[in-house]
């Protein structure tokens, strides 16, 4: 059935795109991306960002963890740094973990949908091709990580426990004393305004939290999952409001292309900073870029952008999934891989 569905998927992408090349389209890349630290935890971080901004050339970059114990504005030191190289990028920094920088003005930066934890989303608003394009920078609450339970390791303590937790609903009783479930109900209430405007919604970041998709039949006995089907809130709750999980839509088969985004191998930095679970698998997809679909785009192509290798068991694991990478060419700067999700959108005149 997933095969039918992304023959099909591919085929009506295929009649769309042909149905458009008398229109006239614009090309939207989008880069998601998690700073640790805001690069500083590892050395030459930054120029390491740089690089990759160079290499991936994005036309939109959403961060977070962008405080760093400096106290630097990372925004406006990007932003002058690649300006300096004949790059012209918008941006401020809000105070917030979470924040981005565009090729195109942002004509307004919000705060929405808080955490007591993680603070706010920052909300920018962005005019491409005619359209108003909404985007949301995201960096959900880190705390109560339940993703480890059945892993065998605390999601609060971080410390192993006596037996890995093999029940469903205590797992996501334990995900919802977290706050990211409450922040993407805050999201999803202020997006619907947003989408009744007629503007194009864009929602990239961290989610501390898997994805539904990923922890299904399919799945359940790989990856330390421990025979777990487990529907994680924020996932559904976005699912079921519409949203398109860009990754997953372009690989919908999340045992080939399990996307994993955490944790990263990093050459930088040592192992024990690496990985929070020594002693299991526990490698997973908790980087997103979601949109919400309009007739005004579509989306063409999506790549987990960071080093083909990951952590599991304490160990560097080389790649064993068949995953598009975008490797970078120069320094990592975090523990996390990114995304990169490209739209096509029809210009309005």
């Amino acid at each position: 059935m997933k095969k039918i569905k992304s023959l099909v998927f591919l085929v009506f992408s295929f009649l769309l795109l042909g149905s458009t090349t008398k229109e006239k389209m614009q090309q939207l890349k989008v880069l998601q991306l998690n700073l640790w630290h805001g690069t500083y935890a590892v050395p030459g971080g930054f120029d390491g960002l740089v690089s990759l901004i160079k290499q991936t050339d994005p036309d939109i970059v959403l961060f977070c963890e962008l405080q760093n114990a400096q106290k630097t504005d990372l925004i406006a030191r990007l932003t002058d740094t690649l300006k300096k190289d004949g790059q012209i990028y918008y941006g401020k920094q809000a105070n917030q973990s979470a924040g981005m920088i565009s090729k195109y003005k942002i004509e307004d930066q919000q705060l929405c949908c808080y955490s007591d934890v993680q603070g706010a989303m920052t909300k920018n608003y962005i005019s491409v091709a005619g359209h108003t394009v909404v985007i949301y920078a995201a960096h959900l609450d880190y705390t109560n990580y339940a993703c480890y339970l059945p892993r065998g390791y605390s999601g609060t303590t971080w410390k192993k426990l006596p037996a890995p937790v093999l029940d469903a609903d205590t797992v996501l009783k334990a995900n919802r004393l977290s706050q990211r479930d409450e922040t993407i109900a805050a999201f999803i209430k202020d997006a619907k305004q947003e989408i009744k405007k007629g503007n194009l919604i864009l929602l990239g970041g961290d989610f501390n939290e898997p994805s539904h998709l990923d922890w299904q039949a399919d799945t359940k006995n790989i990856r330390d999952h421990n025979g777990l089907v487990v529907n994680w809130d924020c996932s559904v709750m976005l699912t079921d409001m519409g949203m398109i999980d860009t990754y997953r839509k372009i690989f919908p088969d999340a045992v080939k292309n399990p996307g994993l985004t955490f944790p990263s191998a990093n050459p930088g930095a040592a192992i024990s900073k690496l990985t929070w679970a020594p002693e299991a698998d526990e490698r997973d997809r908790i980087d997103f870029i979601y949109y919400y679909p309009n007739r005004a785009w579509l989306l063409k192509h999506a790549s987990i952008v960071g080093p083909a290798e990951t952590i599991s068991y304490g160990k560097i694991t080389a790649n064993d999934s068949q995953d598009s990478f975008i490797v970078p060419a120069g320094v990592w700067p975090t523990d996390h891989k990114g995304n990169l999700a490209t739209f096509l959108i029809r210009k309005t005149r």
